[in-house]
């Protein structure tokens, strides 16, 4: 019989530990990334600036280059100065924006990204997507995987806790996610991954029932693998299916409705899943996702980020308009804004009693 299977396109390295970026140049010379040491490594003009001035000694061959911001100018800038060295590789060393303006500029001119990251904040750190914002708002641009993810939970300790709860809520919205992508595939005949959707799962499943806090080493692994492998689970899609739903329609919908009063990309998430597991009548799923976004100090109630409920019943009407094309319980339902209110009315319930 023939040996059918399939390549995964997944980083060469994923190194999650305490203190894993001391060894960050030892680390890439080993996996024959980059033997030379020469690095052109992208930083921001904050915490990045603190982390070159640890890193230099260890990294003597590398170039240091500051990002002003995450937009795809920026991106298209950094590629234009890297292309003058001759690297072996780029690294993005820094939050979402910082690396991915280090994944499309490394994309740009043809290297392989080295992904550092130093927050937990979203499941972009590892994804073959780019978001960057442009003239007409924010876009998603197709880049390469990371070759190498480094992850120090030592560094990541020291990020503001809420970078951590953003993350929380992003992984945790897999499960309501893969629920939206298992519904199309019933109603629409849409076609499903197995592979992608079980590492999704998975990977929520994970930090969902995990007893930890956001101050335990055990529960940050758990969170950065999660993270790591819903972007590996975008990548075997070839979509951002996996990993964004109803949950992702309301944090768009969010994001542009009340540009200059949105919270983090995690807190809309996660809000937004555990509402979604509502209306779909998962009323034990959304109970324990309540209750674990709560434990971690996340919302669970638009007022708790500073929306009304009549905002809030406005951001879920105009979600599906966010994704044209992309199949939810919130397409599927179809509700009007009398029944989106009482919806929202019973879940409010739920949620307060």
């Amino acid at each position: 019989m023939p040996v059918l299977t399939r390549l995964i396109p997944s980083p060469v390295v994923v190194d999650i530990r305490a203190g894993a970026l001391n060894d960050l140049a030892c680390v890439l010379a080993d996996q024959r990334i980059s033997s030379s040491g020469k690095l052109a490594i992208a930083i921001s003009g904050g915490s990045g600036a603190q982390l070159r001035e640890r890193l230099a000694p260890a990294l003597p061959g590398a170039s240091w280059y500051e990002v002003g911001g995450g937009t795809l100018d920026d991106a298209i800038r950094l590629g234009d100065r890297m292309k003058k060295g001759h690297y072996d590789a780029v690294v993005g060393l820094g939050g979402g924006k910082i690396i991915d303006c280090a994944k499309y500029a490394a994309a740009r001119i043809g290297l392989p990204l080295v992904a550092v990251a130093t927050n937990l904040s979203h499941d972009g750190l590892c994804s073959p997507v780019a978001t960057l914002d442009n003239d007409a708002g924010r876009g998603s641009y197709g880049v390469p995987n990371p070759i190498a993810v480094v992850i120090d939970l030592d560094v990541i300790r020291e990020a503001p806790v809420r970078y951590v709860r953003s993350g929380i809520g992003d992984a945790v919205s897999n499960v309501s996610a893969v629920a939206d992508w298992e519904l199309a595939h019933r109603e629409r005949g849409e076609s499903i991954d197995g592979l992608a959707a079980a590492m999704a799962r998975q990977a929520g499943e994970a930090v969902l029932r995990h007893p930890g806090g956001v101050g335990d080493d055990g529960f940050l692994q758990v969170l950065a693998e999660g993270l790591v492998l819903t972007g590996i689970a975008m990548s075997v899609a070839g979509d951002s299916r996996p990993a964004s739903g109803a949950c992702h329609e309301i944090n768009h919908a969010f994001d542009i409705l009340y540009p200059k009063r949105a919270a983090s990309h995690g807190e809309q998430c996660g809000l937004g899943a555990a509402f979604a597991m509502h209306l779909r009548g998962a009323r034990e799923e959304s109970a324990l996702m309540v209750e674990v976004l709560r434990r971690h100090g996340l919302p669970v109630l638009p007022s708790e980020i500073g929306f009304t409920d009549d905002e809030f019943v406005r951001v879920v009407e105009y979600a599906p308009q966010t994704r044209p094309g992309r199949y939810t319980i919130l397409e599927h339902l179809d509700l009007s804004t009398h029944q989106i209110r009482d919806a929202y009315a019973d879940y409010a319930q739920t949620v307060s009693s």
